[in-house]
């Protein structure tokens, strides 16, 4: 058996640590998301919590954990009898990203169902977690439908299983503990709301602590059983103060103000709903008893804050949780002026006895350094800078001289001025600095054509474990989706040489029919961006950030990977690598500066080569290429070579030649249009979409399908 990592020799990691803690003393507080960058030692931290928490009272021989002194009535291994138990440890019980539905909720034999109308049913993670820990690694990438799983779980503290009108239910109430990094996507707000606590975690940069990090896991790694050793009493020091928190936390008094407190705090900060109000004065309480108090005190309130409200205040799209603490210490100074009350008398308590005490396994920094809100404070990110903004001085009158010099090149074939699109500074100079986004709206759905196979999401459609039924076919592998009608058809017709005598049907596995169900699936949408000269008035471009930032909102909600790639001056560049983190996107978008040539045929092969590499890594992920872009192509032309036009025309069927959907999103504006756009468009077999066609509530009617259509004339 692997001896697990002691929780007291973590060093530092002061909030990850009080909020797995404070969860322990009250797993009513509802769990905790750990957010990190990888190697922060996420996984090491709860894993060893698991071992701190008291046994538990189980009926003998129940494969679902069922109190001795409570039994569930509705058990598929009861009834029990009320009466003793046999003690065991907490279990801590990991979710894999890839798991499938049946590992998580169980399975039911439905061939026995079917024919004995016994309920064979085979326990899942959930029943293996019930009253200890549901761990979840990367909890951001978990599919779609096993989230909507955990949400009903965590919701009604029990699990459903449903097979054609035969059903099992048990209880499933677990502390949920779940690690995600960032980079690599956010969580639905839906389950982002049911974790009770988040901490934000980071390695630190002093260099002391590092070196004690490091000796420490080295150690560990050279004598797992001899470290932990050396930690022991440590841990059991831990044990009993947790036990002794838990004992006390009945007798811990929430009094009127606190609540008001509490109340003022999350009114203040507009979170949405009333969990936050119930999961912040459920934290208050655990961190009073921790303390050894049995009353709050505006301390336990401003901790408590610190952990339960940064994924829950109100925030603009792509802005990662956190909270001003500033802020918050302004609404609790303003509550204590309209509200006087004074603290009750902290009375003896010994300096390490209260929540900002060092008194504990270590003081050396290694040990749990228990305090309010400390360690957690360090948890909210740093403000991003604002974007520069460029001299506003001549805007537009440059840009429409922009744009003339633009229209010149097209119309001799191409080739820029030296001047052209740059404030006259040269091809690939002339950068200006980044613009802001304009407010991001809803945009309209822009789907892949035909019927794909890829990861769940909502954007195209897809043969799918989740949607409507539109067939039914033999099992391949385990069955998980009956097609009751297609079943008992294929049965029918043999229950008389089955020598059938009963009302039971005779069914035997050659009869099982699974359901074939279209949903939807989440694609790579592949973002080429224009960032030359010509695009680079402040409005326009600010325009332009708004509408890409709207469609990678979108791409956000639909569950799609998203790539960004950027044309100006001399090439193009791969400002962001596909990824599921569309807020790296949406960072990389707002400080895009602007400025040069057109290098539109670089930004399309550049595109090639990526969907080429991604096809080799995710076959099954279909790409959407969503070129924003007013059409033109100017750059410095090679001695006999051809036309910038002519070669981003080349390099636009070559795209679709690989069968790549694309949607051209025209960016021209002015009174003289050029349609290049528009031509672009049918070049990629794509369709083009205006700015104003974009927006969902525009009155403008917009082909939804992305159509690989042989005909430009009907793209343009």
């Amino acid at each position: 058996m692997t001896t697990t990592y002691p929780f007291s020799a973590i060093v530092g990691m002061d909030g990850l640590r009080l909020a797995l803690l404070l969860n322990a003393v009250s797993p009513a507080v509802g769990g905790v998301l750990v957010r990190g960058e990888k190697g922060t030692a996420k996984s090491t931290a709860v894993r060893a919590i698991a071992a701190l928490l008291p046994e538990v009272d189980v009926v003998a021989g129940c494969r679902f954990s069922c109190d001795p002194a409570a039994p569930d009535p509705s058990c598929p291994d009861g009834p029990h009898e009320p009466g003793t138990g046999e003690a065991r440890p907490a279990r801590m019980v990991e979710l894999p990203v890839g798991a499938s539905e049946d590992r998580l909720v169980g399975a039911l034999d439905i061939e026995r169902a079917l024919s004995d109308g016994v309920k064979a049913f085979e326990p899942g993670l959930l029943a293996d977690a019930h009253r200890g820990v549901l761990y979840v690694d990367e909890v951001n990438l978990l599919h779609d439908h096993l989230i909507d799983l955990l949400l009903d779980a965590a919701a009604m503290g029990a699990s459903y299983v449903e097979r054609e009108g035969v059903s099992v239910r048990h209880a499933a109430r677990f502390l949920l503990v779940g690690t995600m990094n960032p980079e690599e996507g956010e969580l639905r707000p839906q389950l982002l709301d049911r974790f009770g606590l988040t901490v934000e975690v980071a390695a630190s940069r002093d260099t002391g602590e590092r070196v004690e990090v490091v000796r420490r896991r080295l150690a560990y790694d050279e004598d797992p059983e001899g470290f932990a050793a050396r930690w022991a009493a440590d841990e059991e020091a831990l044990r009993e103060r947790i036990a002794a928190a838990r004992a006390l936390l009945p007798r811990v008094g929430l009094g009127d103000r606190a609540l008001r407190q509490i109340a003022a705090v999350c009114a203040g900060f507009e979170v949405d709903g009333m969990r936050a109000d119930i999961v912040t004065a459920r934290t208050a309480t655990a961190l009073a008893a921790w303390a050894g108090r049995t009353d709050v005190r505006t301390e336990d309130v401003r901790g408590a804050a610190l952990l339960s409200l940064p994924h829950r205040r109100r925030r603009a799209p792509f802005d990662a949780p956190g909270l001003d603490e500033d802020k918050l210490d302004e609404i609790l100074r303003r509550f204590e002026e309209d509200d006087p009350e004074p603290d009750p008398d902290p009375g003896p308590e010994g300096p390490g006895d209260g929540p900002d005490g060092s008194d504990g396994p270590d003081d050396t920094g290694g040990g749990p350094q228990e305090g309010t809100g400390d360690g957690a404070r360090e948890q909210t990110p740093p403000t991003a800078p604002e974007p520069s903004v460029p001299d506003q001085r001549g805007g537009e009158h440059e840009a429409a001289e922009r744009e003339d010099g633009s229209a010149r090149a097209d119309r001799d074939g191409g080739v820029a001025d030296p001047g052209e699109g740059d404030g006259g500074t040269g091809g690939a100079g002339g950068e200006r600095a980044a613009v802001g986004a304009a407010e991001p709206f809803r945009t309209r759905r822009l789907d892949v054509p035909g019927l794909g196979e890829g990861a769940a999401g909502r954007r195209s459609r897809a043969r799918s474990a989740h949607g409507r039924t539109t067939g039914a076919r033999r099992p391949r592998g385990t069955l998980s989706a009956l097609h009751l009608t297609a079943t008992v058809r294929a049965a029918a017709p043999h229950q008389r040489t089955r020598g059938r005598s009963g009302p039971g049907l005779l069914v035997r596995r050659d009869d099982l029919r699974e359901a074939v169900r279209e949903g939807r699936e989440g694609n790579l949408v592949l973002f080429v961006v224009d960032a030359s000269g010509s695009m680079a008035a402040r409005k326009r471009m600010s325009a332009i950030k708004g509408a890409v930032l709207s469609l990678l909102l979108d791409a956000y909600q639909r569950r799609d990977k998203v790539g960004l790639i950027t044309f100006r001056g001399a090439d193009a560049e791969l400002a962001l690598p596909p990824t599921s983190s569309v807020d790296a996107a949406a960072v990389r978008l707002e400080r895009l500066p602007t400025g040069g040539r057109t290098p539109l045929a670089a930004g399309l092969l550049k595109a090639r080569e990526v969907l080429r590499v991604e096809r080799l890594r995710d076959p099954a992920r279909r790409p959407l290429l969503v070129v924003v872009t007013d059409g033109r192509a100017t750059e410095a032309r090679r001695s006999g070579g051809p036309a910038p036009v002519e070669r981003a025309g080349r390099a636009a069927r070559m795209l679709a030649g690989d069968g790549v959907a694309s949607v051209v999103v025209d960016c021209e504006s002015g009174p003289v249009r050029l349609g290049l756009a528009g031509a672009l468009a049918g070049e990629l077999r794509g369709t083009r979409v205006t700015l104003d066609e974009l927006r969902a509530d525009s009155v403008t009617a917009l082909v939804r399908d992305v159509r690989n259509v042989s005909n430009p004339r009907r793209a343009a």
